[in-house]
């Protein structure tokens, strides 16, 4: 194993994409790349435990994503249902706290149930945040925010949008990843993402490792973050040591 980065963000966002692709070079059906993609996310959970990243989001099925083939949309609700049978207890023991994010009104009442009684299961741990956005869009976010506020009698400003989001619970990422090949963020976190350093990787997502995040990482941390202010303004300020 490769040294640890020495620096790593405290929020990262991943749209994990290039499933279907990686089954199709391989004359498979779509449904097995997803089956992969999950053994990719598992690895990518324990790397960013391994890390000390306090926060992973990823984009795992978009509310765009009901207009694909029947047969691979009802297969993605079975394999979600599988997955948090699987893996819930680890996930717990582990110390990741699980939060389902998007429009969760939409989907049956077997896959909702079991989403919120992960969230129940996991609710107590602090090692890591996983936000698992499922029928999620960033403007249906930016939407339903506004719609909760109007319907209090709220202010909507920047501030007050914030706290309404789905995402109120974490920080805004610091680095979005989006693998595939692909350079676009497809309505992922389209609010929360306004200062979000991007990195596009070539690699499919099943072929999506530790050593693809550390290089992630690396580009990230060689990035200046200036948040609208000057170079000068956020440089280091450099210190006397005879002082």
């Amino acid at each position: 194993m490769s040294a640890l980065p020495a620096r790593v963000p405290k929020h990262i966002a991943i749209v994990m994409d290039g499933n279907g692709r990686w089954a199709n070079r391989r004359f498979m059906p779509r449904l097995a790349g997803h089956h992969q993609g999950v053994d990719a996310l598992r690895r990518c959970v324990q790397a960013c435990l391994d890390r000390g990243v306090g926060v992973l989001t990823v984009f795992a099925f978009s509310s765009e994503n009901w207009d694909r083939p029947a047969e691979e949309v009802s297969g993605l609700m079975s394999l979600m249902v599988s997955v948090l049978a699987k893996e819930v207890v680890k996930l717990k023991a582990n110390g990741a706290q699980l939060h389902f994010v998007g429009n969760l009104s939409a989907l049956s009442d077997k896959v909702r149930n079991g989403l919120l009684e992960a969230e129940k299961e996991t609710a107590d741990n602090r090692k890591l945040v996983l936000n698992i956005c499922f029928n999620y869009g960033g403007r249906w976010d930016i939407a339903q925010a506004a719609q909760k506020l109007a319907a209090a009698g709220e202010p909507i400003t920047e501030k007050s949008m914030d706290r309404a989001m789905a995402l109120a619970h974490s920080p805004d990422p610091d680095l979005l990843i989006r693998t595939g090949g692909e350079f676009r963020i497809s309505n992922f976190l389209l609010w929360q993402a306004a200062y979000s350093e991007l990195v596009f990787s070539d690699k499919l997502w099943p072929e999506f490792d530790e050593a693809a995040l550390d290089e992630a990482i690396a580009v990230y941390n060689g990035r200046e973050r200036r948040f609208g202010k000057t170079s000068a303004q956020v440089a280091p300020v450099a210190t006397d040591p005879s002082t």
